[in-house]
């Protein structure tokens, strides 16, 4: 069986890189220094207009931090997911747990339901879970398609073990899908450590802005600071990269 690549990615411009690099879907996200967080419907809209092959999925999470919602955010996700869905994606990633670190069935049922039978993947709140086969059990049952996991590590590499037994425990239920610190470096032997046929990478290269006039003093976030005159973009040879590297 070959392998089925995922591409992180928070721009129409990424989608475009991915399907020519030859990768089979994207996640498209805002945000990627949070996590991801919901992209707006324009971008997502955009996204699907510029690509003719490549599956768009769409993350639905309105905020970074933890995975408990509160009543306002479990609404603004159920409408997100309507409107994504409306707009034509392939499937939502979504993701919520309760303060023990169990999965929040109601929340999960809500947005589950408003997909509307598109694909649904648990991201990597996952990871956050107290008991991940209890946990993966229960994401099945509720009717996710695939999990997307780091094994409750730093990387997949450092998670692989715990991984391999995932693969082995969802069988054919539930995809589990490795992410988290993939390179053209390490994702054959991730592949092989875990047995996963699907894997999920980002292959962002800095470049610099194209702003000629340039003001030192202001910058636009917090105190942790990026470059203001730098961006991330996924670029078609990262891509290729780690598709290649995986054999």
């Amino acid at each position: 069986m070959s392998l089925t690549y995922e591409i992180c990615i928070d721009s129409v411009a990424g989608a475009i890189a991915a399907e020519k690099a030859g990768a089979h879907r994207v996640e498209l996200c805002a945000a990627l220094f949070d996590g991801g967080l919901t992209p707006t419907l324009g971008t997502v809209r955009a996204a699907l207009a510029a690509v003719s092959s490549i599956k768009v999925n769409v993350i639905i999470r309105p905020r970074g931090g933890d995975f408990i919602f509160d009543e306002h955010e479990v609404a603004a996700m159920e409408h997100d997911v309507a409107l994504v869905r409306e707009a034509g994606v392939n499937g939502v990633v979504i993701g919520a747990l309760t303060p023990e670190g169990t999965v929040d069935r109601p929340v999960v049922e809500r947005l589950v339901a408003a997909a509307d039978g598109l694909p649904v993947t648990f991201h990597r709140a996952f990871d956050m879970a107290a008991d991940p086969f209890g946990t993966l059990d229960a994401l099945a049952g509720l009717g996710v398609a695939r999990v997307l996991t780091s094994g409750q590590d730093v990387s997949v590499l450092e998670g692989a073990p715990l991984i391999a037994e995932l693969v082995k425990h969802a069988g054919d239920r539930v995809i589990v899908m490795p992410g988290g610190g993939v390179t053209d470096r390490n994702v054959a032997r991730v592949v092989e450590a875990t047995g996963a046929r699907e894997i999920h990478f980002a292959a962002l290269s800095p470049e610099p802005s194209p702003a000629v006039h340039r003001n030192p003093y202001p910058f636009m976030g917090g105190e942790l600071r990026r470059p203001e005159y730098e961006r991330l973009v996924t670029t078609p040879a990262g891509v290729a990269s780690v598709i290649h590297a995986a054999g």
